[in-house]
């Protein structure tokens, strides 16, 4: 039972390539459990980012301060009687019954009521005036008595969903 005596060289060696596997396998299982938790935060993250993204999207340009002192100061003249005025009036902020209670506002300051309904969407950050063409003065004339500051002319609602009106009002937040 003669065995040859390891030198000192030798018994470094194992050591060695015990340590090299070992940080190998610690490495790759480091990746590993990165990519896994990339995967798992990618898809809540990427909801959060459409949600955001289409609120963005939807939500009216704020107006300056310049625009919105020329709109309040805005003579309402040539416009037709508010009697002779016909609005459709529309629910932007979700709440239910919101457009059926500015319509029975609007008929109280005399306006004729086009009809009410849903918006395309139900998250507008602040109500909007919207006007056909050529009905600039009776736009501007019910954002005043409204209070409302974003007025502009109609924009991605065609005649036929306006149900004869010749303004429309979208109710925000």
């Amino acid at each position: 039972m003669d065995m040859p005596v390891a030198t000192s060289h030798e018994l470094i060696r194992p050591w060695k390539r015990a340590t090299l596997v070992a940080s190998l396998v610690a490495a790759l299982e480091l990746v590993l459990l990165l990519g896994l938790g990339a995967l798992l935060l990618a898809k809540p993250l990427s909801h959060t980012i459409r949600k955001h993204a289409l609120a963005a999207a939807t939500a009216p340009a704020p107006l300056t301060k310049t625009v919105t002192r020329a709109l309040a100061s805005a003579p309402a003249t040539g416009a037709k009687p508010r009697s002779a005025t016909h609005v459709m009036v529309l629910n932007g902020n979700g709440q239910a019954g919101a457009a059926s209670m500015l319509a029975g506002r609007l008929q109280n300051l005399t306006y004729v009521v086009a009809g009410t309904g849903n918006a395309a969407h139900q998250n507008y950050a602040s109500s909007v005036v919207m006007y056909r063409p050529g009905f600039r003065a009776a736009g501007l004339r019910l954002a005043k008595d409204l209070q409302i500051k974003v007025v502009g002319p109609l924009d991605g609602i065609g005649a036929a969903a306006l149900h004869g009106g010749q303004v429309a009002v979208i109710i925000g937040a």
